[in-house]
């Protein structure tokens, strides 16, 4: 019985796809492929499902209908969140799709069964908590920049908010990515998580009136310390503050955030916070969007951290 990979899989679906030449074949791989944190996911998730395969003895691709049922039970039972299991569904599908077979995730029968995990577990997801504007601009005065490494943790911290940057986004920027103008920084982004065929995107980072919390100063400041005009913008440091060539990783970006904010944050926090401090400020979905470059609506709605009732609510607005 044979393991399930992704990268496996892609490549037999490229040569029988593309037998043409070798060029098309390496279009078509590039077509399979997706996100690389998704397709990480995806290849752990398609191991864990070959390995239950084998301990169940049942085939793993074609799936049935029961093989699935019970495997989506073993994960419910393992406590997994709703989430979770869809993804590892998501796995499983491409993999069919990628083999030219059809995949039971649709089946009736075996979306009530999701019905029924989604009832019993719920479906609220585990999200990273918004800080407040406060908060970050409190924090952000008190970090040491006569230190090289506050230098750094300041301007990731104040591009990631004021950018919406996700952490892959920040460990993958170069500074020819950047062009200062009279008013703002533009950042270029090449492609993104949401943006995987590369079409050109940019994001604007304004000036604030204070020096110590502006994201444009404080990301100046730390290029001088570069001292270099090509690369990536955000590296790692080795003892005694001396900077090496090395790109952060977006672990690392992570591990940034977290140094200042504490474990319950993450990367992901500047992201969210952005969206609900700028909702907070009057900003309309359109606007945050061409910052964050969601594709919808919805998508701004999940960001949105306001857990207080207090907060943005239309009552206030009654006019009694």
């Amino acid at each position: 019985m044979e393991n399930v990979t992704l990268p496996a899989l892609a490549h037999s679906t490229a040569a029988s796809l593309a037998g043409l030449s070798e060029q098309t074949a390496r279009y078509v791989e590039a077509g399979l492929q997706g996100a690389a944190n998704t397709a990480k996911a995806y290849a752990s998730d398609l191991r864990h499902y070959s390995h239950w395969c084998r301990a169940n003895q049942v085939e793993p691709v074609p799936a049935t209908v029961d093989t699935l049922a019970g495997y989506v039970t073993y994960l419910a039972d393992a406590s997994k969140k709703v989430a979770t299991i869809q993804r590892h569904l998501s796995a499983l599908k491409k993999a069919h799709v990628l083999r030219g077979l059809e995949c039971p995730t649709d089946n009736a029968q075996f979306k009530v069964l999701l019905d029924g995990i989604s009832r019993v577990h719920g479906i609220r997801q585990k999200q990273a908590p918004a800080f407040t504007l406060n908060q970050l601009k409190r924090l952000v005065r008190e970090l040491d920049i006569e230190t090289v490494t506050g230098l750094r943790d300041r301007a990731i911290l104040l591009l990631g908010f004021t950018g919406a940057f996700r952490r892959s986004e920040l460990s993958e920027l170069n500074i020819e990515n950047l062009r200062f103008t009279e008013d703002c920084l533009i950042v270029s982004l090449a492609r993104s998580k949401t943006n995987q065929l590369g079409q050109h995107e940019e994001k604007a980072i304004f000036y604030s009136p204070e020096a110590k919390v502006c994201p444009i100063r404080s990301l100046q400041a730390w290029l001088r310390q570069l001292g270099r005009a090509v690369g990536p913008v955000f590296v790692s440091l080795r003892k005694g503050e001396r900077i090496t060539q090395g790109r952060l990783t977006d672990k690392s970006i992570n591990a940034v955030v977290q140094r200042y904010l504490g474990p319950t944050y993450s990367a992901h926090s500047l992201r969210a916070s952005f969206v609900t401090v700028a909702k907070l400020a009057g900003a309309d979905d359109s606007e945050v969007m061409n910052q964050t470059k969601h594709k919808t609506s919805a998508m701004i709605r999940r960001y949105t951290r306001i857990d207080d009732v207090r907060q943005h609510n239309a009552a206030q607005k009654l006019g009694l």
